[in-house]
């Protein structure tokens, strides 16, 4: 497919002309500082488009991917500036993207009363169950939706989804918004919400695999209907292949699932804790954009992985996007760590982290039974 670098490069130009020749400069200098990164962002996001390396993706359009790989340089840029910021300048600087930001905010706290039925409120007896139905039962469907369309196995899916139900018990000592009710870890997020996303999830791979990929040019079609359906599937991948992750067969296969859970569970906790050492809001836009830049680059990089790991003699080394997903994902944790790191220190519960160590030895005795003893 045509990058037309030449038009883009031409409107650019233009654009560039214009700012430079019949543009009056203001006399603000914060104004022309914003104005002036935010060119300099879109300027490297032409270029990218443009010029970057196309990745394992085709639909909707290269061009769409490529603008998303250039999004994850500019984030990761980003998070290296803001983990070389003092504590305050780091939480300042968020005010020159919303004057909003910038101010402690308390966190909710799901816990409470836990009772399903409460008697005492003659009203609603339900009340505690109606009170957790905010805007996170629907993102917690879609979330795991999304998640099983990127890792394409239910096994993982769940494991990763009971694993985070784990990780909210183990560190509610740290952020009060873990802590939840028991009904709402395990009824409402992980065999409501959770479940079920996946389940739609499996079922839609399920489609994608058994679907006919034969693509047909747009004006070779003779139908209207046809035209638009053929649009539609423009917006599917343009062939499927599927995961096979199969973890027991090696130690590099097993090794390397074990760190894509370890890594998919730390970027969930980064949600959490990026967004409490930032001060921002949970509704805010900002940890909206968060969600829909990984809900773009995530589907990618999982490609990339599984070719890393199932063909290593032709993919020789890990995909670009993977590569930047992995570094984001770390820059984040290392600017919770920066940020706050009394509430990362505060101790873990005895009884819990004998729960951990004996997760994790059982992990390693079965490695050491499959892939040396047996």
């Amino acid at each position: 497919m045509r990058a037309h670098t030449l038009t883009v490069l031409f409107i650019l130009t233009c654009a560039l002309v214009y700012i430079t020749l019949l543009e009056e400069t203001p006399r603000d200098t914060a104004y022309n500082t914003k104005r002036g990164i935010v060119a300099s962002i879109l300027v490297f996001l032409c270029f990218g488009v443009t010029q970057a390396k196309d990745g394992p993706f085709t639909r909707p359009h290269p061009a769409y991917w490529r603008f998303w790989l250039c999004v994850s340089v500019v984030y990761e840029l980003f998070l290296i500036f803001i983990l070389f910021q003092t504590v305050h300048d780091g939480r300042q600087f968020m005010k020159y993207i919303d004057p909003k930001l910038g101010v402690p905010l308390p966190e909710r706290d799901y816990g409470g009363n836990c009772l399903i039925y409460d008697p005492g409120n003659t009203s609603d007896p339900f009340h505690n169950v109606w009170d957790k139905m905010d805007g996170f039962v629907p993102a917690h469907f879609l979330g795991w939706y999304i998640k099983t369309l990127m890792i394409r196995d239910w096994w993982m899916c769940m494991i990763i989804s009971v694993m985070f139900e784990f990780l909210e018990y183990s560190l509610e000592h740290q952020l009060p918004n873990f802590s939840e009710c028991w009904w709402d870890h395990w009824i409402m997020d992980v065999l409501l919400c959770n479940s079920f996303g996946i389940y739609c999830g499996m079922k839609t791979l399920g489609w994608l695999s058994m679907k006919p990929y034969q693509w047909q040019g747009l004006w070779n079609i003779p139908t209207y209907k046809d035209k638009i359906k053929r649009i539609a599937f423009q917006f599917t991948p343009y062939s499927w292949v599927k995961f096979e992750w199969r973890p027991a067969s090696s130690l590099r296969r097993w090794l390397a699932v074990l760190g894509i859970i370890f890594m998919f569970l730390l970027a969930e906790l980064n949600t959490f804790y990026l967004k409490f050492v930032l001060w921002m809001p949970p509704e805010h836009y900002l940890v909206l954009l968060r969600l829909v830049y990984f809900v773009n680059v995530g589907g990618v990089a999982m490609r990339e992985i599984y070719d890393f790991m199932d063909d290593p003699k032709f993919h020789k080394k890990l995909g670009q996007q993977a590569w930047l997903v992995s570094a984001i994902t770390v820059t984040e944790f290392l600017i919770v760590v920066k940020y706050d790191p009394k509430t990362i220190m505060l101790p873990i519960p005895f009884f819990v982290m004998q729960c951990w160590f004996l997760g994790i030895f059982l992990i390693f005795i079965w490695t050491l039974w499959r892939f040396f003893i047996r």
